[in-house]
């Protein structure tokens, strides 16, 4: 919500920047921006569809909604601020013109830095009770709710776009040559593209189907073990069926002469174990087994 808050304003803005100075950045940015609103709509409406209860058709529900949502960000929006910046770069590069009314695109650009470093500063504070010792890349590729990596790389690169675009309109005011603009926009281009390859790969990964961390894996499979009725695991599958829901499958070895009603006892209490061990371990199917050499 800061970071779609942040980017409507900005947005509106640049625009008007745009229309006062002629700047290519400003327009590039601009385009940015909405593509940026864009975004966090997009990211709103999947967390939104994510709630929906399980159905006959959808029996494990539609917690992975969210991960469509962030791969459609990811290529089409990025993409097409990416595409459109660097098309714009280039024409201006081709047929530079100078800028009037210079202070509006450097007064917009000073204002938009600002928002932006405010919603940056926001998903840093949401990141960091979730990031714990990982590092910020680590986070970014291992974490399985998809907004906060977009907001982060999103946020990340407006800032950095901005100060492209300010570094390009002040290299045309100071040499009074406008091709300095149009660098500037194909540095943004640039600079959008490959967040969207980054977030691109990233999100399907999440789409293929993620297990859980090694983590995590350790803790089911130690609150699987009772070391009584349940003595080993012959093997575990866990998959994310959302960012807040596991599933866990797994066959367990039992002794032979245990009898239907222990076993299933010691299920019933696996069970229990392994949601107290990793809460999000929603889903959890349990094969006994005896275990062979």
């Amino acid at each position: 919500m800061a970071a779609l808050g942040a980017n409507l304003a900005i947005a509106v803005a640049k625009f008007v920047a745009f229309a006062f100075s002629g700047s290519s950045s400003m327009l590039a940015e601009g385009v940015h921006s909405v593509a940026d609103s864009g975004n966090q709509a997009l990211l709103l409406l999947g967390g939104r569809k994510a709630k929906r209860a399980a159905t006959e058709e959808h029996p494990f529900g539609y917690g992975r909604e969210r991960y469509v949502y962030g791969f459609l960000v990811a290529i089409v929006l990025f993409s097409v601020g990416g595409l459109f910046a660097l098309y714009e770069g280039v024409e201006k590069v081709r047929h530079p013109h100078s800028l009037d009314h210079w202070y509006w695109p450097v007064g917009v650009l000073v204002f938009s830095i600002c928002a932006e470093g405010y919603s940056f500063r926001t998903a840093v504070k949401e990141s960091g009770e979730l990031r714990g010792t990982q590092s910020w890349v680590q986070f970014i590729r291992r974490a399985k709710a998809p907004e906060l990596p977009i907001v982060l790389l999103e946020d990340f690169g407006a800032l950095i776009g901005l100060a492209l675009a300010l570094l390009g309109v002040g290299l045309s005011l100071a040499t009074g040559d406008g091709v300095w603009d149009g660098v500037g926009t194909l540095c943004i281009g640039t600079l959008l593209v490959c967040i969207a390859v980054v977030l691109g790969i990233e999100t399907k990964s999440l789409l293929l189907g993620e297990g859980a961390g090694a983590a995590d894996n350790a803790s089911i499979r130690a609150a699987l073990v009772d070391g009584d009725v349940v003595t080993g695991v012959i093997h575990m599958r866990t998959l994310y069926l959302g960012p807040e829901e596991l599933l866990v499958a797994a066959k367990i070895a039992v002794r032979h002469d245990d009898t239907a009603a222990e076993v299933a006892r010691a299920i019933d209490a696996a069970e229990a174990r392994v949601r107290a061990a990793v809460p999000i371990a929603r889903v959890i199917y349990l094969e006994p087994d005896i275990q062979r050499a």
